[in-house]
């Protein structure tokens, strides 16, 4: 038997490729994956790429809280995010 998706499911298989912006208007990449915790009940994170080399330093690809996102429709926008750019790991 197959696995039947739910509605929220569904809204979050949709948000791969959705661009994500700042508070300030700034976007800061594109949606590629997103975490669901492991009771299936909610979004943990999202896994954003392609990001901004001014926020983001050599444009890595970034894991964002759920709780930085403020609200998503056609676009994903962040009610925070760190105020200097998030060096890479060396």
């Amino acid at each position: 038997m197959g696995h039947i998706m739910t509605q929220g499911e569904d809204s979050v298989s949709r948000m791969a490729g959705m661009d994500v912006y700042l508070p300030t208007g700034q976007k800061l990449g594109v949606v590629y994956d997103v975490v669901i915790d492991t009771d299936g009940i909610r979004c943990t994170h999202l896994f954003v790429r392609e990001t901004d080399h001014e926020l983001v330093e050599g444009g890595i690809n970034l894991a964002i809280p759920w709780r930085w996102v403020r609200g998503v429709h056609d676009i994903v926008l962040l009610r925070w995010f760190p105020p200097t750019p998030i060096p890479m790991s060396k």
